[in-house]
Protein backbone atom coordinates (compact mmCIF):
# COMPACT_ATOMS: atom_id res chain seq x y z
CA UNK A 1 0.00 0.00 0.00
CA UNK A 2 1.17 3.37 -0.68
CA UNK A 3 -0.62 6.39 0.74
CA UNK A 4 0.10 9.14 -1.46
CA UNK A 5 -1.92 11.52 0.79
CA UNK A 6 -1.27 10.31 3.86
CA UNK A 7 2.76 11.02 2.84
CA UNK A 8 2.19 14.26 1.23
CA UNK A 9 0.15 15.66 4.46
CA UNK A 10 3.14 14.39 6.55
CA UNK A 11 5.80 15.97 4.64
CA UNK A 12 4.15 19.49 4.32
CA UNK A 13 2.88 18.86 8.10
CA UNK A 14 6.24 18.17 10.30
CA UNK A 15 7.65 21.45 9.60
CA UNK A 16 4.67 23.10 10.76
CA UNK A 17 4.39 21.12 13.45
CA UNK A 18 7.70 21.55 14.95
CA UNK A 19 7.07 24.82 14.63
CA UNK A 20 4.59 25.05 16.52
CA UNK A 21 6.26 22.63 19.39
CA UNK A 22 8.97 25.31 19.61
CA UNK A 23 6.39 28.08 19.88
CA UNK A 24 4.41 26.36 22.88
CA UNK A 25 8.76 26.17 24.12
CA UNK A 26 8.72 29.79 24.01
CA UNK A 27 5.46 30.88 25.21
CA UNK A 28 4.94 28.66 27.94
CA UNK A 29 6.75 31.17 30.50
CA UNK A 30 3.50 33.31 30.26
CA UNK A 31 0.74 31.51 28.92
CA UNK A 32 -0.17 27.75 28.65
CA UNK A 33 2.60 25.82 27.34
CA UNK A 34 6.04 25.20 27.67
CA UNK A 35 8.95 21.95 27.25
CA UNK A 36 6.42 19.01 28.36
CA UNK A 37 3.72 20.26 25.93
CA UNK A 38 6.28 21.25 23.15
CA UNK A 39 7.96 17.92 23.10
CA UNK A 40 4.57 15.97 23.45
CA UNK A 41 4.21 18.07 20.04
CA UNK A 42 7.80 17.31 18.32
CA UNK A 43 7.13 13.75 19.37
CA UNK A 44 4.11 13.71 17.68
CA UNK A 45 5.18 15.08 14.32
CA UNK A 46 8.34 12.97 13.54
CA UNK A 47 5.36 9.95 14.83
CA UNK A 48 3.36 11.38 12.02
CA UNK A 49 6.32 11.04 10.21
CA UNK A 50 6.59 7.45 10.99
CA UNK A 51 3.66 6.38 10.23
CA UNK A 52 3.27 8.20 6.84
CA UNK A 53 6.49 6.39 5.89
CA UNK A 54 8.37 3.83 8.38
CA UNK A 55 10.38 3.67 11.62
CA UNK A 56 13.51 3.61 10.04
CA UNK A 57 12.85 6.68 7.65
CA UNK A 58 11.87 8.59 10.78
CA UNK A 59 14.80 7.74 12.38
CA UNK A 60 16.51 8.93 9.47
CA UNK A 61 15.26 12.20 9.14
CA UNK A 62 15.22 12.61 13.29
CA UNK A 63 19.47 12.02 13.03
CA UNK A 64 19.95 11.07 16.45
CA UNK A 65 19.09 8.41 18.59
CA UNK A 66 16.21 9.58 21.39
CA UNK A 67 17.91 7.88 23.97
CA UNK A 68 20.71 10.54 23.46
CA UNK A 69 18.00 13.34 23.65
CA UNK A 70 16.67 12.03 27.21
CA UNK A 71 20.09 12.07 28.30
CA UNK A 72 20.69 15.83 26.64
CA UNK A 73 17.42 16.97 27.72
CA UNK A 74 17.91 15.81 31.68
CA UNK A 75 21.63 17.62 32.01
CA UNK A 76 20.24 20.92 30.39
CA UNK A 77 17.31 20.71 32.74
CA UNK A 78 19.54 19.99 35.67
CA UNK A 79 22.15 22.16 34.75
CA UNK A 80 20.25 24.81 34.48
CA UNK A 81 19.96 25.13 38.40
CA UNK A 82 24.12 25.92 38.24
CA UNK A 83 23.84 29.85 38.04
CA UNK A 84 21.98 30.04 40.86
CA UNK A 85 24.06 27.94 42.97
CA UNK A 86 27.20 30.14 41.71
CA UNK A 87 25.13 33.35 42.74
CA UNK A 88 24.50 31.28 46.50
CA UNK A 89 20.98 31.18 45.72
CA UNK A 90 19.44 27.82 46.16
CA UNK A 91 19.14 25.40 43.49
CA UNK A 92 17.08 26.33 40.20
CA UNK A 93 16.20 29.92 41.10
CA UNK A 94 15.79 32.01 38.16
CA UNK A 95 18.25 33.88 36.83
CA UNK A 96 17.64 36.86 34.39
CA UNK A 97 20.46 37.67 31.77
CA UNK A 98 19.66 41.02 29.96
CA UNK A 99 21.06 41.50 26.52
CA UNK A 100 21.03 43.94 23.43
CA UNK A 101 20.48 42.57 20.46
CA UNK A 102 20.84 44.70 17.14
CA UNK A 103 17.53 43.38 15.29
CA UNK A 104 15.93 42.75 18.36
CA UNK A 105 16.49 45.68 20.83
CA UNK A 106 16.59 44.42 24.80
CA UNK A 107 16.40 40.16 25.20
CA UNK A 108 15.66 38.57 28.44
CA UNK A 109 17.16 35.45 28.99
CA UNK A 110 16.63 32.92 32.19
CA UNK A 111 17.45 29.80 33.55
CA UNK A 112 13.61 29.34 33.52
CA UNK A 113 13.48 28.98 29.47
CA UNK A 114 17.14 26.15 29.67
CA UNK A 115 14.88 24.24 32.17
CA UNK A 116 12.07 23.85 30.01
CA UNK A 117 14.32 23.15 26.96
CA UNK A 118 15.94 20.82 28.92
CA UNK A 119 12.19 19.37 29.49
CA UNK A 120 11.53 19.85 26.10
CA UNK A 121 14.59 17.55 25.03
CA UNK A 122 13.65 14.99 27.59
CA UNK A 123 10.08 14.75 26.67
CA UNK A 124 10.31 14.42 23.53
CA UNK A 125 13.12 11.86 23.58
CA UNK A 126 10.87 9.61 25.95
CA UNK A 127 7.80 10.08 23.77
CA UNK A 128 9.65 8.80 20.46
CA UNK A 129 11.48 6.22 22.19
CA UNK A 130 8.22 4.90 23.40
CA UNK A 131 6.17 5.56 20.01
CA UNK A 132 9.48 4.08 17.84
CA UNK A 133 9.95 0.88 19.21
CA UNK A 134 6.34 0.16 19.42
CA UNK A 135 5.53 0.70 16.05
CA UNK A 136 8.89 -1.23 15.34
CA UNK A 137 7.59 -4.55 16.79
Amino acid sequence: MNPVILRTAATFMLPLLILFSVFLLFQGHNEPGGGFVGGLMAAAAVALYAIAFDVPEARRLLRVDPQLLVAWGVLLAAGSGVPALIAGEPLLTGQWFNREIPVFGEVHLGTPLVFDAGVYLAVAGVALLIVLTMMEE
